[in-house]
């Protein structure tokens, strides 16, 4: 089961849980109402035939998917990196975009990091199985845990457009339909 929690204000390593203490656990109802972020859960095993992953292509229309492997391995350099960019800071670079982002965990494990309606950080663990939809317009970033390994399909509405826009981005229109639907609480739970 996925876990998300509200993040200290630690510096340290990225890659490290950084929960309050004590902790500070989200329901995923809460986090959704809070954030928009969805979570479903998904057979990784066998994706090409599960009906939810089937359902949702259909019902948002992604046409296009690929699968993106984060590692030590794929990382010209990765130690080298951790010190001298201060832990891979391009990949933790807080960021949105005008899509919703949507990733779905086939191996190995990470964190994405939400900021919520108040600009707090949530941290949501991800590990095999776990589909998470960050809406577009929505504050993240990414990092690996320390287990330094992931495998994760995207998917795509049409030709893949990944581009990430750093904080601040408060004029962009994607930013304030977001901001829009979240104080006028349309991340609501349907029961």
């Amino acid at each position: 089961m996925v876990r998300a929690w509200y993040m200290d204000d630690s510096t340290e390593d990225q890659r490290l849980e950084h929960q309050k203490n004590p902790p500070e656990f989200i329901d995923l109802n809460t986090l959704y109402e809070i954030s928009g972020v969805e979570y479903f859960k998904v057979n990784e095993k066998n994706v090409a035939q599960d009906e939810l992953i089937n359902k949702l292509k259909a019902e948002r229309g992604y046409t296009y998917e690929d699968e993106l492997v984060c590692s030590k391995e794929c990382l010209p350099n990765y130690e080298e990196k951790y010190v001298q960019i201060s832990q891979l800071k391009i990949f933790f670079q807080e960021h949105l975009h005008t899509d919703e982002e949507i990733r779905l965990v086939l191996e190995g494990s990470g964190y994405f990091d939400v900021r919520d309606k108040n600009d707090k950080w949530i941290r949501v663990e991800v590990v095999p199985g776990d589909l998470l939809i960050v809406p577009g317009g929505i504050y993240h970033r990414f990092t690996l845990d320390i287990n330094n390994f992931i495998k994760a399909k995207r998917y795509f509405v049409g030709e893949p457009v990944w581009t990430p826009y750093n904080r601040p981005a408060e004029e962009m229109d994607s930013r304030k339909v977001y901001l829009e639907k979240l104080n006028n609480n349309r991340f609501t739970v349907k029961v």
